[in-house]
């Protein structure tokens, strides 16, 4: 039957078990030092050899084979305890007699064999051993007592060493309980305080807000994610150990001058191109010398707000379109019948034309806005990119003459196939193209433009004019709702194709030409396993 142990982490339990064996190996070498030691008459002589010779050996051998289990995996911690003090109380009972004047050190040896095996049992085990040791201590008296000899100890001696294996049995017992629950309790704190660092590190290093530990040298020690993102622009993967002055000599600078005045520029900083942030320093501690970077991406923030207030303003604007389309479409038709009245004069006629054009205007406005409301999911499927590059142009042609624009495709091979929604690959063609159209020509010449189609790892779709190109002040802004450098422009066909491209897990991209003109460029998603399917 396996006795029940009190609980304690199993680490611990092994270790003390494995103390205890070791001690009474020690005791058995005592043992035997008594009995087959030169010096065994000063420790206290040996009055029976017969006896004290097999038990001393046997003793070594059961001591030696106690501590060989106690290292064992996972031994049965309590059968254990119960079996080596029940060794140690009838070795002590043996020795008593076969040593009589060696009794007080065995007691005082059995009394800590008692005591710590009261650390593996029960309260109730660890008393009946007490009972067990106390009867072993007491069976030489009671020997002598009966047989009429005169008792070699005096009984008080052999009480009080009873009344202190109870007491030893009792007292360490509840001292080991408390023992075990303080350290319970504190290996419960430090598996709590493990996974709470371990989610910490976890948060920081999926932030999007970038985190640096700078120490007092001007090395970067720890880096999350976001922030590797941003400086590791040679692509090393690792910041540990780096200066941040070779990282970021802005980033440097900046953190040199917070060090020395303890205030912070609030302007922006640029990392690299089109790459903005916002650094704010912190003190680790109060009087360290390591000091934590925030980095927040200014890109991000911007993204956000974008995205905030086209949300909000696509809720407004599309309630706010259908109200305008019908008093637009009667402004728009009583123009055209005060165009076609005889009695308007050539200025006033010119004044039509004028509320005409607007109207026409502001009614492409309204569309825009109203195609921005209800765009629909992307549902891709496999496309042809060179039969649709040609169908477009063909269709296009039949609306725009051919000495206004010239339109072409360009591709090395017969056939790229790519997924993307068609329907959304024709408005982000025909808002590329008309934007081409309208910017993308030389003075006194048609726009001269070119589809090209190019097959790779991911498809590209590009529409390339040889106009006047793109300054870099206004290509950086390119993709911003309502962005316009045209009076008559809407500033939403661009950003409309850009959102259509992240519907569709492809990228459109302003492409500076070196040799005059702009290119912008759709690079489409490489999903080959749907395509060979």
């Amino acid at each position: 039957m396996r006795l029940a142990a009190p609980a304690m982490p199993r680490s611990l339990m092994q270790r003390e078990l494995a103390l205890f064996s070791l001690y009474r190996v020690l005791e058995a070498a005592l043992l035997a030092l008594v009995v087959f030691s030169p010096w065994g008459e000063a420790l206290g002589g040996v009055q029976d050899p017969t006896v004290a010779v097999p038990v001393t050996l046997g003793y070594l051998v059961a001591s030696v084979g106690l501590l060989i289990h106690a290292r064992a995996p996972d031994p049965d911690y309590t059968a254990h305890a119960v079996v080596g003090v029940a060794v140690d109380i009838l070795v002590a009972a043996l020795a008593c007699h076969a040593i009589p004047d060696a009794t007080p050190g065995v007691a005082m040896l059995l009394l800590f064999n008692v005591g710590a095996a009261a650390l593996f049992v029960t309260l109730r085990t660890s008393l009946l051993l007490s009972m067990a040791a106390a009867a072993a201590l007491f069976a030489e008296p009671a020997s002598d007592l009966l047989t009429g000899e005169p008792a070699t100890r005096p009984m008080a001696e052999t009480l009080m060493f009873a009344l202190g294996l109870f007491a030893a049995a009792s007292l360490t017992r509840l001292l080991g309980r408390q023992i075990r629950e303080s350290q319970a309790l504190a290996d419960r704190h430090e598996a709590e305080a493990q996974n709470l660092a371990e989610i910490n590190e976890l948060i920081i290093r999926r932030m999007q807000t970038g985190v640096l530990l700078v120490d007092g040298a001007g090395h970067v020690r720890l880096a999350n994610e976001a922030a590797l993102a941003l400086l590791d622009s040679d692509g090393e993967g690792d910041l540990h150990g780096r200066p941040l002055s070779r990282l970021s000599p802005p980033l440097a600078l900046r953190l040199a001058s917070w060090l020395r005045s303890g205030s912070s520029d609030d302007a922006p900083l640029a990392l690299r191109e089109h790459v903005d942030v916002m650094p704010r320093f912190v003190r680790l501690l109060a009087d360290g010398d390591n000091t934590l970077v925030f980095l927040d991406d200014t890109s991000l923030v911007t993204r956000r707000a974008e995205s905030l207030t086209l949300a909000t303003m696509g809720r407004f604007s599309a309630s706010l379109a259908h109200e305008i389309r019908n008093p637009l479409a009667a402004i728009s038709y009583a123009t055209q019948l005060l165009e076609e009245s005889e009695a308007i004069q050539d200025g006033d006629r010119r004044l039509l034309q004028i509320v005409h054009q607007q109207c026409v205007r502001t009614n492409g406005i309204v569309e825009s806005v109203l195609g921005l409301a209800r765009r629909e999911r992307a549902r891709p499927e496999p496309v042809d990119l060179v039969a649709a590059a040609h169908a477009f142009v063909q269709d296009y042609r039949l609306i725009v003459a051919d000495d206004n624009a010239e339109l072409k495709v360009a591709c090395d091979r017969a056939q790229v196939r790519a997924m993307i929604d068609p329907r959304h690959l024709q408005q982000m063609l025909t808002a590329l193209v008309n934007n081409a159209v309208r910017y993308g020509r030389l003075p006194g010449e048609p726009a001269r433009i070119a589809l090209r189609v190019e097959d790779g790892e991911r498809p590209t779709v590009s529409v390339l004019d040889r106009g006047p190109g793109i300054p870099p002040a206004v290509a950086a802004q390119l993709f911003r709702p309502f962005f316009t450098t045209s009076e008559s422009g809407t500033g939403l066909g661009l950003y409309i194709a850009h959102e259509l491209c992240r519907a569709n897990e492809a990228r459109l991209e302003y492409v500076a030409s070196p040799g005059g003109g702009a290119c912008f460029r759709i690079t489409l998603s490489a999903r080959r396993a749907a395509l060979r399917s």
